[in-house]
């Protein structure tokens, strides 16, 4: 297989996007073997970088230009397999650890956050993950596959116990078992509680992996997804989460995945790539 041309996130000159000068390296995986209702999730990271050439790059709340701080887009991960994409994703991000970069990774179906959580846990220790998401993924298996998008958390959870979850709101009573009650907020629960975003951080360790998967947001605002599910969290709150959590706890990497773009509504796409700068504009304040 060959990798097809990719631009650079934001749209950025050589200036700011320069490896070597670059404190940030976005790393696409296009990958999606096993998504099990809407196809489309391996267009997302080409969409979410093309998006992304249309912010703009002044940031106001933070009152910040994170793209100076350089923004290196690598060439994209192909796979024949999951197996084969986790490690060589494990193998690529745990590079541009050892680099001094702070790595972010684009989805693709949630699976391919497996590499990348693996290679931040080896690298850091006292690592916990805030996982954003409507559904736990904690099935052992899914249709007869233990790397289905179904189970990529019950697979995390192998690497740690540590594990927030946040805006649930869809799940199989076969992954009761493997859920820590305390460590899951329900997005019922959210809406019902005034005090949940300092309780979510409460439980995170000194070093934190972010994973967010796109359907953690409400449909109305992120349609494109593979399984969109009612109720979901909405833009404001979800930044109010991701600024305090990186006010209170050192954020090491993180990964947006699950975007299915829509021919006829780039909306979605773009609120993927704001959503990303906002997240190093809190990280590099």
């Amino acid at each position: 297989m060959k990798s097809h041309p990719i631009h650079n996130f934001g749209g950025l000159p050589a200036e700011y996007s320069d490896y070597k000068k670059s404190k940030t390296v976005i790393l696409p995986v296009p990958f999606e073997r096993t998504s099990s209702w809407i196809k489309g999730s391996a267009r997302g990271p080409e969409a979410i970088i093309s998006a992304s050439g249309n912010m703009e790059l002044y940031d106001i709340e933070t009152d910040s230009e994170v793209y100076k701080k350089g923004i290196h887009t690598a060439d994209e991960i192909l796979a024949g397999s999951s197996r084969q994409m986790i490690g060589k994703v494990k193998k690529k991000v745990l590079k541009f650890l050892n680099d001094g970069k702070f790595v972010v990774v684009l989805g693709g179906e949630h699976t391919v956050s497996l590499g990348s959580i693996t290679a931040h846990a080896g690298h850091f220790s006292n690592m916990s993950i805030l996982h954003l998401d409507a559904h736990s993924d904690m099935r052992d298996s899914y249709e007869d596959n233990k790397y289905s998008h179904a189970c990529v958390m019950a697979r995390a959870k192998e690497i740690t116990e540590n594990i927030i979850s946040v805006g649930i709101r869809s799940m199989a009573s076969c992954e009761l078992e493997n859920i820590r009650r305390e460590n899951i907020f329900y997005a019922d629960d959210i809406r019902r509680s005034s005090d949940w975003i300092e309780r979510v951080t409460e439980r995170l360790s000194g070093n934190v992996y972010i994973t967010i998967d796109l359907d953690v947001f409400d449909p109305s605002i992120m349609p494109s997804t593979g399984t969109p599910e009612p109720g979901g969290l909405l833009w404001y709150e979800t930044l109010d989460l991701l600024r305090h959590v990186s006010g209170k706890i050192n954020i090491v990497g993180f990964d947006v995945v699950e975007l299915c773009p829509s021919k006829g509504n780039p909306a979605p796409d773009f609120l993927a790539a704001k959503l990303i700068y906002k997240l190093l504009s809190f990280k590099f304040i």
